[in-house]
């Protein structure tokens, strides 16, 4: 490897199996000066396990701002500085953007090494043939919230990517059933790369089932990758979204004539839909 310029240099690490790490890791990370990191402790695990003795700079999501004036002032000094997080890519559902655009602000040089990602992970081995994908990574914690993030989602022709904690994943998977609709695909990758990984596909309505049926299904970090919307159901959400906004200033009736110009869907079906929208 060339001898490494002073730069923040973004390094991707493992998701689990510590053999997936790439020599360009291992060496950037060797040649570094100063490795930020969302948790020092885990970060010296692998540092450790590939015998890496650099020292290390916490940056997590509860002092992010304040870690990447440390690394503007380590940059202007000349130093190399890897940014890695616990397990995957920087900046994806992890800590990491804010450090990296106060850097590029400064007019430092940011170097990404691709590598281990549990969203792209999970779609390698998941066989859905939408043939594009929104990721959304991890959904908001409390159940109103979520359930208006799930529902702005339903008509989306785009696999859905979602990232879940253990503690919730039953509580989403019954949010994603309801909100969602019948006639989905659900893929469940669990531990992904670690030693009981399971990834197993099933309709989204059979999903709360399968999970009650085993503790240990519900057990790990899980991505969650649910087939997209059909073209007449996202067609459907679409109308719903535009008479949910207009039902708030007019009349069924109203709501429903306008609603048919902008979508150009019928104006009939679209007052039903009105009245169950405005009955509950």
């Amino acid at each position: 490897m060339p001898t490494m310029e002073s730069a923040l240099y973004v390094v991707a690490t493992p998701i689990g199996n510590l053999g997936d790490i790439t020599l360009r890791a291992l060496e950037t990370l060797r040649g570094a000066d100063l490795v930020a990191c969302e948790d020092t402790r885990h970060a010296r695990r692998l540092l450790d396990h590939h015998g890496i003795g650099v020292p290390t700079l916490a940056l997590h999501r509860h002092n992010e701002n304040e870690a990447a004036e440390k690394l503007l002032r380590a940059l202007g000094e000349g130093r190399r500085v890897a940014l890695v997080t616990d397990a995957g890519t920087p900046g994806i559902s992890d800590p990491g953007a804010r450090a990296v655009a106060a850097v590029r602000a400064a007019g430092y040089k940011v170097v990404p090494l691709p590598g281990a990602s549990a969203a792209v992970t999970a779609l390698s081995a998941a066989g859905l043939v939408d043939g594009r994908f929104l990721f959304v990574g991890f959904l908001p914690a409390k159940g109103a919230a979520r359930r208006a993030a799930i529902t702005e989602l339903a008509g989306v022709p785009a696999t859905l990517v979602f990232y879940e904690a253990p503690h919730r994943v039953a509580e989403t998977v019954s949010d994603l059933v309801e909100l969602l609709g019948p006639g989905r695909e659900l893929v469940v990758a669990r531990e992904l790369t670690k030693l009981f990984e399971q990834i197993e596909s099933m309709p989204l309505e059979a999903a709360p089932a399968w999970l009650a049926a085993d503790a240990n299904r519900t057990r790990g970090e899980f991505v969650l990758l649910v087939t997209g919307a059909a073209p007449q159901a996202a067609s459907t959400a679409e109308g719903d979204r535009v008479l949910a906004v207009l039902l708030e200033e007019l009349p069924v009736k109203q709501a429903a004539k306008l609603a048919a110009a902008i979508t150009g869907q019928p104006k009939n079906e679209l007052y039903a839909r009105a009245l169950r929208i405005k009955g509950g």
